[in-house]
């Protein structure tokens, strides 16, 4: 399977929520989280709004298909991931890695000091696999202010608030 990874158009944003829904399926797996494979998603227009005003990048599949999508927003200097989603049927063959390394490289050029995101401690596409990718967990202590004000209104939606965990990629200073 062939894709590339490219900043989303206003035209991709009527694909995007049916990707997230699909992605949702994951969920099922894991019992107390399953309801998440029924929540609401954002709808077209909203993804419109985000590609317009935020980082967007999707997987183009050589069909043109879209098989995932990466949305990301710049909160005090850091590249904050919002949202990554790969379609049920094109999991596991790279497409949410090629995204991810997609926003760390434009984070690293335009000279932010980190990408952020907070996500499920113990699911193993989740924490573990962005810890593969180089990311660390944040102490309490070490967690900026947008992360703890993430994780509050992930509490506030029904994430289970003992499962979800900040984590970052820290850059090294530039000379």
């Amino acid at each position: 399977m062939s894709f590339v990874v490219r900043r989303a158009r206003p035209s991709d944003a009527a694909a995007l929520p049916a990707i997230e829904r699909s992605a949702a399926e994951l969920f099922r797996l894991d019992p107390g989280l399953a309801w998440l494979a029924e929540a609401p998603v954002p709808d077209a227009e909203q993804h419109l709004q985000a590609i317009c005003s935020a980082w967007v990048w999707v997987a183009e599949l050589t069909d043109q298909q879209l098989g995932g999508f990466l949305r990301a927003v710049e909160v005090d200097n850091q590249l904050h991931i919002e949202e990554l989603s790969v379609s049920q049927h094109f999991q596991g063959r790279g497409i949410g890695r090629k995204l991810l390394l997609m926003a760390i490289e434009h984070a690293d050029r335009q000279q932010l000091c980190a990408v952020t995101l907070t996500t499920f401690s113990d699911l193993p596409w989740n924490a573990p696999f962005y810890q593969r990718m180089g990311f660390s967990r944040l102490t309490p202590q070490a967690t900026p202010a947008h992360l703890v004000d993430a994780l509050n209104s992930e509490a506030t939606h029904g994430l289970p608030i003992e499962r979800r965990c900040a984590m970052h990629l820290q850059f090294k200073p530039q000379p």
